[in-house]
């Protein structure tokens, strides 16, 4: 059933993304917001100040995740190595799904699997419900190539896409892995298989230890890297893949350190049409006004009409000219 327009209460921040309309630019980050409820009861905070919502991870089998400790607190970041707790698909599509509010925003789902084959069926299974796009998370190893992450190969990523492909007609949006070789040539192949749009970056690797315990401090011994000492290789990572996509027309979903209106900018400026927010959250629940506001005052000082204005107007440096020869 076709969902109705979403628009923002200013419509220079509406976006189009795939084909549906985000009332802002700014995306909740899958495993931030848990399935969409959490947030909600933080006095103030609004899903209509959003234009997505990615829920958490769901794979085909319910998951209780990793052991403690599962977050840590780093220098400009954050460690998380959770190991995918969630229900399971059936009880998301079943149970949850029903209390979502699809009037306020729209409802992004994560999909991920351990092989090809749970992949193809978890997208199934939400291909028969009202979420609005499913996105992919190929970051997940592969148990069939002795625990390879899909996404650190272009070949594993193409068949992924391509099997979720077979499964919805529900746009498609593949998750990018920074711990990868060619970032660019992962997107080319995704394109290729079916992907209507991209997320980049999903987190970088990363560990912490105990000094005194001479042990890691995650329980999984290394987690995922998030927040703002990822945003420079971030917005790198964007620019590449937005190289690829840009005469495709395909959007970017760019995400990695977010925690102001200007980090959003960047992201947009760098080729982004949508801005992923997730760490950020953790300590300003209200942060996604806040950057609403600084994008319309950005917009305001520097005459842009709306925020699509934004998306890769990027004027780079000229090269440095070759040196003259001796």
């Amino acid at each position: 059933m076709a969902q109705e327009p979403i628009v923002s209460n200013d419509q220079r921040l509406n976006t189009r993304f795939c084909g549906l309309s985000f009332a802002t630019p700014l995306v909740l980050l899958s495993g931030c917001v848990g399935f969409g409820e959490e947030y909600t009861r933080v006095r103030g905070f609004s899903n209509r100040d959003v234009g997505a919502v990615c829920l958490k991870g769901t794979t085909l089998a319910p998951r209780l995740g990793n052991p403690a400790h599962r977050v840590y607190e780093t220098s400009a970041g954050m460690l998380n190595a959770i190991g995918l707790q969630n229900p399971g698909a059936e009880t998301v599509v079943r149970d949850i799904l029903p209390r979502l509010d699809f009037s306020e925003t729209r409802f992004i789902a994560n999909v991920s699997g351990s092989t090809v084959e749970e992949y193809e069926e978890v997208t199934r299974l939400f291909d028969d419900s009202p979420i609005d796009a499913i996105e992919i998370n190929i970051s997940c190893p592969n148990v069939k190539e002795g625990g390879v992450a899909f996404g650190n190969s272009p070949d594993m990523s193409a068949r992924v896409v391509e099997a979720c492909r077979r499964a919805t007609r529900k746009p498609l949006i593949t998750k990018l892995s920074p711990n990868q070789t060619d970032i660019a040539e992962n997107a080319r192949r995704c394109i290729d298989a079916g992907s209507d749009a991209f997320a980049v970056i999903n987190t970088l690797m990363g560990m912490a230890i105990d000094i005194e315990q001479r042990k890691p401090v995650i329980g999984n011994n290394q987690g995922g890297l998030s927040g703002p000492a990822i945003k420079p290789i971030a917005l790198l990572k964007v620019f590449q893949v937005h190289q690829v996509c840009k005469p495709l027309g395909i959007p970017i979903i760019g995400q990695g350190g977010v925690t102001s209106a200007s980090d959003a900018i960047e992201f947009m400026l760098a080729g982004a049409t949508a801005v992923g927010v997730g760490t950020g959250l953790f300590y300003e629940p209200l942060l996604c006004r806040e950057i609403n506001d600084g994008i319309l005052a950005y917009l305001d000082r520097h005459g842009f009409e709306n925020s699509a204005a934004l998306v890769g107007n990027l004027t780079l440096n000229a090269p440095n000219p070759a040196p003259a020869k001796c």
